[in-house]
């Protein structure tokens, strides 16, 4: 390992140095009150029966998936109720360590899902400090150092082999032990060679045989490890591979909300494919830890834009029910065969298993690990504000209270109390911000940019820092001279009104079928008419009451239909029709669940 692995950017916090206020909070909760806190009584596989509290139950990655939401929701909300169930998990992980170190269920030896269980006991153990976390990642990585050689990384634990490394790395931060450096190198040789496969990348276009280089989820998680090589091996050639690998995918296979496809399989650029649920998640924990491990400021842009976008896209307002794809263009979802890649024709409903459970049990760490990333430290930048949605940040000189209703409002407030300590506080200032203005305690306050961050150093004690970011409604170029509608860290959708149809049930739980009730074959002008913000309510990603909205005009196109129950292309911009201009209200992408948000563009 390289000096420079020693020092990320960044560090995490705590869990538990950052609490949620405000919307974000009323978020948690909401998340708590659904699938988070149903699913041990209504889904086996992560009931009571798990094999992850020894029963004869599933015993691979579900169990782990779910905790690693669930522990940091729990401690976030200071639910005892969800402690109690995240550490009824806890306790029989750490309980099954056998005497040659290995541990978890004895019917499933792979790899892949005790990287998960490593990421929570590595929660567990820095919202509780129990001293038993430790001892036991000792133990159970000198145990993968004598195994891995004989019985090496295969299947997703080749492709995922990382996240592996992301633990090791936990360990070594805190003990300095060389064997743990001999690991990580092991663990690197046996996982997948994402850097040759993103600089020659071979995926260029719909995806259709199964590789696990191509897999969506695989895809997302793996650029987190570019960034962890870029630390540990070599800085320039994994940058470079990271900066390639989000280029092809972009150019190949992105999406308005931030996302690249993949429905299994990464699925090109067309609107009308899906993305699965725990593609939005892993890529989120990937951005935060690419924040943390390079320091880059574009990497929160993107954050921004699937968090507050294709993360509650896929989610229902009250997280009863989920997708597991989603479209940017989504007009309908039903029990229908489509354009998937690899995926049945239930992917696309809203309900407890919608095609597969992998993301009925993952979708959870989506927000509680995004609350953990929006502020990180180092001891050379002190604190810095990587988003600033309603929070508290406690850390040892300096605490900062995050007040107003961003992303949904672009102004913000910052209530700072140190203890005098001299310290810096770095804030960044998002890529779409037109210009940020700044007081300080009411006096205006010149910020000098640089990087992406604007950074204050003082000795601080009591103060109020004030933000306000400027922005204006941008049109985003697509294909066929689509465009897409954004306003800050927001994604627009022209919404469908939409009838949510029952679709067989599960227990109190049911799969839901979504019908569109009005027209949304339309091409708009593509010029704002105004932003208009309104009241923010407990879950803002409601389509009946949307925090801000975005007004165009537009007309209907005649000729714009389906193709394969979704959607067809959006028609060569700028679409000739006759129809008459219309008004058009635009409302966030996530609130808007049946939605067009690759619009064709008309004629003024």
């Amino acid at each position: 390992m390289t000096e420079t692995g020693l020092h990320p950017a960044m560090q995490k916090l705590p869990l538990g140095a950052i609490h949620p206020r405000g919307w974000l909070k009323e978020q948690l909760k909401i998340q708590a009150a659904g699938l988070t806190g149903q699913l041990f009584d209504h889904w086996p596989d992560v009931g009571p029966d798990s094999g992850w509290l020894g029963g004869s139950g599933e015993s691979w990655e579900r169990g782990p998936y779910y905790l690693d939401g669930l522990l940091p929701l729990a401690y976030l909300l200071d639910d005892e109720a969800l402690k109690a169930r995240a550490t009824a998990f806890v306790d029989w992980a750490l309980a099954s360590q056998q005497p040659d170190g290995s541990f978890g269920p004895a019917d499933n030896d792979d790899w892949w899902p005790r990287m998960v269980m490593l990421k929570v006991l590595i929660q567990h153990a820095e919202a509780t400090e129990d001293p038993r976390v430790v001892p036991f990642l000792q133990r159970y990585f000198a145990y993968q150092l004598t195994a891995l050689p004989a019985r090496p990384l295969e299947g997703w634990g080749q492709a995922r082999g990382g996240e592996n490394v992301l633990c090791v790395l936990w360990l070594y931060q805190r003990t300095q032990d060389p064997a743990l450096l001999d690991l990580i190198h092991l663990l690197q040789a046996q996982t997948l060679d994402w850097a040759e496969t993103f600089t020659h990348f071979p995926f260029t276009r719909y995806v259709h045989e199964w590789d696990h280089r191509s897999h969506v989820v695989n895809v997302a998680m793996a650029l987190k490890y570019l960034g962890q090589d870029a630390v540990i091996t070599d800085p320039v050639k994994f940058r470079d591979a990271l900066h390639q690998a989000l280029t092809v995918l972009d150019q190949f296979h992105g999406q308005l909300n931030g996302m690249f496809t993949g429905d299994e399989w990464l699925a090109g650029t067309s609107p009308s494919q899906g993305t699965e649920l725990c593609a939005v998640v892993e890529l989120m924990f990937s951005l935060e830890n690419l924040l943390m491990t390079l320091g880059d400021a574009a990497f929160g842009d993107r954050l921004e834009l699937v968090a507050y976008n294709a993360l509650p896209a896929a989610i229902a307002p009250d997280w009863g029910s989920h997708q597991y794809d989603q479209q940017v263009n989504q007009v309908m979802c039903t029990q229908a065969a489509r354009n998937w890649t690899q995926n049945g024709p239930d992917a696309n409903l809203f309900g407890l298993e919608p095609h597969f459970g992998c993301c009925t049990a993952n979708m959870h760490q989506g927000w509680p690990k995004f609350v953990q990333h929006l502020w990180l430290t180092s001891d050379r930048l002190g604190l810095t504000a990587i988003s600033y949605a309603p929070c508290e940040v406690v850390s040892p000189h300096l605490c900062v209270t995050v007040q107003g209703d961003y992303p949904f409002k672009n102004r913000v407030t910052l209530q700072l109390q140190g203890d005098g300590t001299r310290q810096r506080l770095s804030l960044r200032i998002p890529a779409w911000a037109d210009a940020v203005t700044a007081t300080l305690d009411g006096a205006p306050l010149d910020l000098t940019v640089a990087d992406g961050y604007a950074t204050l150093e003082r000795e601080w004690g009591e103060a109020t820092l004030t933000l306000a970011f400027a922005a204006t409604v941008t049109f985003v170029h697509r294909p066929q001279n689509a465009t897409g509608v954004r306003y800050g860290a927001l994604l627009f959708a022209l919404p469908i009104a939409t009838t949510w149809v029952p679709h067989g049930e599960h227990d109190t739980l049911k799969d839901w079928e979504l019908w569109p009730h009005s027209r949304w074959q339309y091409g708009i002008v593509p010029r704002s008419l105004g932003v208009t913000e309104h009241a923010v309510a407990a879950q803002p990603f409601d389509p009946a009451n949307p925090p801000v909205t975005v007004a165009v005009t537009g007309r209907g196109l005649l000729t714009w239909g389906l193709v394969g129950n979704s959607a067809a292309e959006p028609p060569l911009s700028p679409v000739p029709t006759t129809e008459p201009l219309e008004p058009l209200t635009l409302i966030p992408y996530g609130a808007a669940k049946l939605r067009i948000a690759e619009l064709p563009t008309v004629a003024d």
